[in-house]
């Protein structure tokens, strides 16, 4: 079975974008650079939230190379998209049965909504999060509200540069 994975970048105070949805204050070097193409390296699948989906394509990207990507909206005409699937039914649903296929391990790129519905349904197996030395004070938030708490397991803590810190976590159940 594919393991779905939660990568994402952080602040703090867990904003993972500013009021007006930038994100200019993330920080990069080789060493999170590296971490990120070993990683895309079991990657098989990308799954994300249509207001992901439009921020990415408005830097310039229209999908990932070399990966399955399934953008969940119910607006976007698959027409206008080619090189995505538009995938319009219930993302629980549609995660549970891509986790079950052969194939890589699937990222959910964005959407704290979408993540959500996927840590109510049991689905995320691990949080990847690179938490960044600022404090934002507002913007959109890493996580929505849940109704119950999630156990984690702690795998590994690593001090990058520039004062980042990545962190992997296990989904207990």
């Amino acid at each position: 079975m594919r393991k779905v994975i939660f990568p994402v970048a952080n602040s703090v105070d867990n904003y993972i974008a500013t009021q007006d949805g930038g994100v200019d204050w993330l920080l990069s070097s080789d060493e999170i650079e590296s971490i990120l193409a070993t990683m895309w390296k079991s990657v098989g699948a990308v799954v994300m939230g249509r207001n992901t989906y439009e921020f990415i394509v408005a830097n310039g990207m229209d999908s990932y190379e070399n990966v399955e990507n399934y953008i969940f909206s119910r607006t976007l005409d698959p027409a206008n998209h080619p090189k995505v699937e538009i995938v319009s039914e219930d993302p629980a649903v549609f995660v549970r049965e891509l986790k079950e296929k052969d194939g890589g391990d699937i990222w959910m790129m964005g959407g704290a909504a979408l993540a959500r519905e996927c840590f109510r349904a049991g689905l995320i197996d691990e949080v990847h999060l690179n938490i960044h030395p600022i404090l934002l004070g507002s913007g959109a938030p890493l996580f929505l509200e849940i109704e119950q708490p999630i156990d984690l397991e702690l795998i590994e803590c690593k001090p990058l540069p520039h004062g980042c810190v990545a962190l992997t976590y296990r989904v207990k159940r």
